[in-house]
């Protein structure tokens, strides 16, 4: 992904966030148990963090390492699909196995940071 690419997909998630938010907070309150609620959430709250975080990436890709910076933003793309999206498809079905997800993502999240800090580690100048 490229600068424009990962601002582009920041907005783009951040969109989906607002409105799964919504959705969660409105059409689907009466129809969950508090605990599948919060499971909703948790997945919104992630992925507007990590769409926040596309966004500063893109913002700062001109001076960290381009590279770095790209595989970074994939992870956190990737995260937002199996931390937030299997957190979703729980809330909605309740088929706990959809749960094994969860965890790929949330290291795919950790290593997307661990790519930003190695984009800006002082030993990795461009």
């Amino acid at each position: 992904m490229n600068q424009r690419q990962m601002a582009f997909q920041g907005a783009v998630m951040m969109q989906c966030a607002v409105a799964l938010g919504a959705f969660g907070a409105h059409a689907l309150r009466s129809l969950l148990t508090p605990e599948m609620l919060e499971v909703w959430r948790t997945a919104v709250n992630y992925q507007m963090a990590h769409a926040l975080g596309l966004l500063l990436i893109a913002a700062l890709a001109p001076v960290g390492d381009a590279a770095w910076l790209r595989r970074g933003g994939t992870c956190l793309l990737a995260g937002i699909a199996l931390f937030s999206g299997s957190l979703y498809a729980l809330a909605l079905t309740g088929w706990r196995p959809l749960g094994v997800l969860t965890p790929f993502g949330g290291a795919a999240f950790m290593f997307g940071w661990l790519f930003v800090i190695l984009a800006f580690y002082p030993h990795n100048s461009r």
